[in-house]
């Protein structure tokens, strides 16, 4: 199969499909046989029928598409983190309409035989102006653990920006994340999400510097480490994620948040290794169930040959800016089917441009995520014609 292909100096070349055939879709492992703790973060589908104004309107979700494309992720293996930033929390998706996926996506699990899912407390409700004090902080934090453990949820600690922007030391930190976690009811997931994620993320945990952080960091877990399941590093530094990992109390995980070095990190040195909480695993889904299955056999030589061609992959959805990485998630569910449309919520669609799609394709293809290629090479095609007037 060929097709039309736009490039970076706006070249059209024609591009030939490494993949006729899906390589890896038909595989559906048992995920009792992985030996790492791995959740895919998930998107959530817009409605596109029903929102109007997407960037000034709340968002009116296709529940029914949401809650089937976590069914996908459940049958190749993975549990799910629910309302993360990769379901666009801050970037469209409203705290009403999160904390109703939450209750959603937490019932819809009880109705599927081994499914397990952990759900993103924030303060997304809260913006955070001169007079917000770190009490209005903690008690964002606490209406939302209440609503998500309320309903049966187990919580992952989302990074705030109100705290960010309010607390004035390490001690702010240290004394909100321990009456926090003294009252959740199940172990937690802290999360350490970089400024490369999001810019309003910078200077958290009360420094600029990143192994001031890290102290700061270990300190709140060894605090609270009978309190804590993990902690995820979203940092792009697989370094400072090594050095963390080694660190950490016996007991609490390391889960690698790096959508760039995630093979490698997962794979481990011999001595330490990373579990996964990734936005990548959402669109690779299939291609890392069948990598994780070669790697609890045993079998790292296949492990790595699977997983090493979906980082190039990663590397371009998650590039500079970061944080627009959701539209080449939701891009790649929608060329393989898993919804009808590619509308975001917020627009997020038009956060990248036309050569961005087009190489996300192709680096698709070459992993072998494209489930159907007959079915997504059409929908390339078309995305091209209407976007860009490029023949089919």
């Amino acid at each position: 199969m060929q097709l039309t292909l736009p490039q970076a100096d706006g070249a059209l070349c024609t591009y030939t499909l490494v993949h006729d055939e899906p390589p890896f879709a038909a595989a559906i492992p048992d995920s009792s046989g992985f030996n790492r703790v791995v959740y895919a973060a998930a998107h959530v589908v817009m409605d596109p029928l029903r929102s109007a104004d997407p960037l000034d309107g709340r968002p009116i979700v296709d529940w029914d598409t949401t809650l089937a494309f976590r069914d996908h992720l459940y049958r190749h293996g993975f549990k799910v983190a629910e309302a993360m930033d990769t379901s666009q929390r801050g970037m469209g998706l409203d705290w009403a309409t999160a904390r109703e996926l939450i209750e959603r996506s937490v019932a819809h699990a009880r109705t599927v035989p081994g499914a397990d899912l952990a759900c993103g407390a924030g303060t997304d409700q809260l913006i955070a102006s001169e007079s917000t004090k770190l009490a209005d902080v903690q008690a964002a934090y606490e209406e939302q653990i209440q609503s998500i453990e309320g309903v049966g949820g187990r919580v992952i600690l989302m990074a705030s920006r109100a705290l960010a922007r309010v607390a004035r030391t390490a001690d702010d930190y240290r004394r909100l994340y321990g009456d926090l976690l003294r009252q959740c009811n199940h172990k937690v997931v802290l999360h350490w999400l970089g400024e490369m994620f999001d810019p309003a993320l910078r200077g958290y945990w009360g420094s600029d510097d990143p192994a001031t952080a890290m102290e700061t960091v270990l300190v709140i877990i060894e605090d609270n480490a009978d309190r804590l399941d993990g902690i995820k590093m979203s940092l792009l530094d697989p370094v400072r994620e090594m050095e963390m990992r080694r660190r950490l109390p016996a007991g609490v995980k390391l889960y690698t948040g790096d959508d760039f070095n995630y093979g490698d990190l997962i794979a481990g040195d011999g001595a330490h290794y990373s579990h996964g909480l990734l936005g990548i695993f959402d669109p690779i889904a299939p291609v890392a169930a069948a990598a994780l299955t070669a790697l609890a056999r045993g079998d790292t030589e296949g492990y790595h040959r699977i997983i090493a061609p979906t980082v190039p992959l990663g590397r371009e959805v998650f590039r500079a800016p970061t944080q627009y990485y959701k539209s080449g998630v939701v891009f790649i569910a929608w060329l393989n089917g898993l919804q009808n449309h590619f509308s975001m919520v917020g627009g997020m669609e038009s956060a990248r441009g036309v050569a961005h799609y087009a190489r996300v394709f192709q680096l698709a293809d070459q992993c072998g995520a494209l489930t159907d290629p007959p079915l997504a090479t059409r929908r390339m095609q078309q995305f091209l014609q209407v976007h860009a007037g490029v023949p089919s």
